[in-house]
């Protein structure tokens, strides 16, 4: 009888050192083909650095492409859902949803990578928390300044956007290029080499960074960018997301390799390695001119822009916020950011 016990105690302690040496595979999905920078600079090495912090209980199984299924607008329901347990996508591809987080998609926000990830930690931990409660929210960041990959011809003034059909990611973005004067065209990255190559639009507004993965360099003409003494015609919020349940009902010290890998850390990381990234695209790029909008010029794009401002301010402090308020928190925390 005590032979049988002992035997019994004996297999529930392999099993349960069994079960904690057990890998556990986390489906990471996103929009963007392997080949692009943020699976190869971003992250594939966050997943790198999990399996090799967990002794490989950890790892990962990227999905590349939108792999797994569905649409670059569903992906943050995904990790909400449990369909992937780690996503990356844009919140603007879900107008409306993230209202405050949308801040850092106004025009002429963006300073440096590292210092705008960082700021956007921030601000979602202290006045955003509401807006991501469904995921466990492991990295908010940007991309690189954005540019504009134009076919037709290239753009050096204000005046130079009549008449174009423009991509843009966001709802924002869309907002500054109608008042710039050009026809907005709201499409997810996926969709830009096809709509180039087709006609359905005159060109792109998107960072460097992708260049390479969607061939812009062999589709588009002309290429403008902003001055880099300024802040940033654009940026998009990325959000890197878990699962709720998929993180809660990992071990204690799994779940600690996840906080240790996750926070204002990676987001300034992930910022500064995508700005950085857009280096190659933009040796790409420079087959075909490149004109820099200088700070002069800049000036008037702002004052264009500016109702695009004043009217978030306007949409989100009738849903209860104070719009006001967070543009300067979201401002300040840039330039806190910022200092050396």
């Amino acid at each position: 009888m005590l032979v049988r016990a002992g035997l019994a105690l004996c297999a529930m302690l392999l099993a349960a050192v069994s079960a904690q040496a057990e890998e556990l595979i986390l489906k990471v999905h996103h929009f963007l083909p392997p080949t692009a920078p943020a699976q190869s600079r971003f992250i594939q090495p966050w997943c790198d650095r999990i399996q090799k912090a967990s002794q490989g209980r950890l790892k990962c199984q990227i999905y590349p492409a939108m792999q797994m299924g569905g649409t670059p607008a569903q992906l943050f329901d995904q990790a909400r859902d449990g369909v992937a347990d780690v996503v990356w996508t844009v919140s603007g591809y879900t107008p409306g949803r993230f209202p405050k987080i949308e801040v850092f998609e106004l025009p002429f926000m963006m300073t440096t990578g590292d210092a705008t990830g960082r700021a956007m930690w921030e601000f979602v931990q202290t006045f955003a928390q509401d807006e991501v409660k469904d995921v466990k929210i492991l990295a908010v960041h940007p991309h690189g300044p954005g540019a504009f990959h134009v076919v037709k011809r290239p753009i050096r003034t204000l005046a130079d956007f009549r008449g174009l059909k423009l991509r843009a990611p966001t709802r924002l973005t869309n907002k500054m290029l109608a008042v710039f004067g050009a026809t907005p065209v709201g499409m997810p990255m996926t969709q830009v080499a096809e709509s180039l190559s087709k006609g359905t639009i005159d060109g792109a507004l998107m960072p460097y960074e992708v260049v390479p993965a969607i061939k812009v360099h062999e589709l588009a003409k002309f290429h403008s960018e902003t001055d880099p003494s300024q802040h940033a015609v654009y940026t998009t919020v990325l959000l890197l997301a878990m699962n709720k349940a998929r993180y809660d009902g990992l071990a204690p010290d799994l779940r600690k390799v996840i906080d240790d890998n996750s926070g204002i850390g990676l987001s300034g990381d992930t910022g500064r390695i995508l700005t950085e990234a857009d280096a190659p695209g933009r040796q790409l790029a420079s087959r075909n001119p490149i004109n820099t909008i200088p700070a002069a010029e800049l000036e008037n794009w702002k004052r264009a822009a500016q109702p695009v401002i004043d009217g978030w301010v306007k949409d989100v402090t009738a849903k209860g916020a104070d719009g006001k308020a967070l543009l300067q928190q979201a401002q300040a925390l840039i330039a806190k950011h910022g200092k050396p």
